[in-house]
């Protein structure tokens, strides 16, 4: 009984590997996205890279470190805004790597404003880039998948979709929105070999906080348990776990990954 259970385990720990298997990464170019990109590299994957027109040299910059890991990395720019140019980048992607396997909507953006100042035009923004796009995008390869019996599809939502968060209302709405989707898709394509996940970061070390003042750092750091700000390659581990095949039997959950915020 010993030696199946040490021989099951040896197979899973290989399960981990992505090798032979093609990613493709929304806001792939820094911050989050770079992380989980360089992570499934280094687990085996090719990674075709999204960026907007304005992170195109990152994006660029990212696909060397894959190179140097000896996997293949390409990189593309387009707005997710847009829907036309999401069906353009999709199927670019799909003909220069032949298929896509696993699918990481991470593009994202915030316009933070207590909500009776709030603009139209913030909310729009925020629900085209962090809600809409990801519909465009993940519609564009998911078929695909299906149609093979085996895909993945993560989508990085966020703490403040589950809890809320003051002057969020807009990206609040658009990643709790990214949470229904994903349990909505998980049922529907579980039976075609497709999982759907989500994972919902806390708050990380990323650029995206570069601005926040100190007194509001500090206000963030208080209500953590573990008493610090996360790290990019922290939320890279829990994509490569959804993305692996050791997560075969995982779908519909929403990752926490938030250091206890929320609980």
């Amino acid at each position: 009984m010993d030696k199946e259970l040490s021989t099951v385990a040896r197979s899973f720990a290989q399960s981990f590997g992505l090798f032979g298997k093609t990613v493709f990464i929304t806001g792939g170019s820094r911050g989050i996205g770079r992380a989980c990109a360089l992570t499934l590299a280094s687990a085996g994957a090719d990674i075709a890279i999204g960026s907007s027109p304005a992170g195109v040299e990152s994006a660029q910059s990212v696909c060397l470190e894959i190179q140097e890991l000896g996997r293949r990395a390409s990189a593309y720019s387009f707005d997710v805004c847009a829907c036309a140019e999401v069906a353009r980048v999709c199927a670019q992607v799909t003909r220069d790597f032949e298929t896509v396997d696993i699918l990481v909507n991470n593009a994202g953006v915030t316009r933070d404003r207590a909500f009776r100042k709030m603009e139209r035009r913030d909310w729009d923004e925020v629900i085209q880039t962090d809600l809409t796009g990801v519909f465009d995008t993940t519609q564009a390869l998911i078929e695909p998948m299906a149609n093979r019996g085996w895909g993945r599809v993560i989508n990085i939502s966020s703490v403040v979709g589950q809890i809320g968060n003051f002057g969020q209302a807009n990206y609040a709405a658009a990643k709790a929105g990214l949470i229904g989707f994903t349990k909505t898709l998980a049922r529907e394509y579980a039976k075609k070999g497709v999982t759907v996940n989500a994972i919902a970061p806390g708050f990380i070390r990323t650029r995206m906080l570069d601005n926040v003042p100190d007194k509001v750092m500090q206000s963030l750091l208080d209500i953590t348990p573990v008493g610090r700000l996360g790290e990019p390659m922290e939320v890279g581990a829990g994509v490569l776990f959804l993305a692996s095949p050791a997560a075969s039997f995982v779908t519909g959950h929403v990752l926490d990954v938030n250091g206890g915020m929320a609980m």
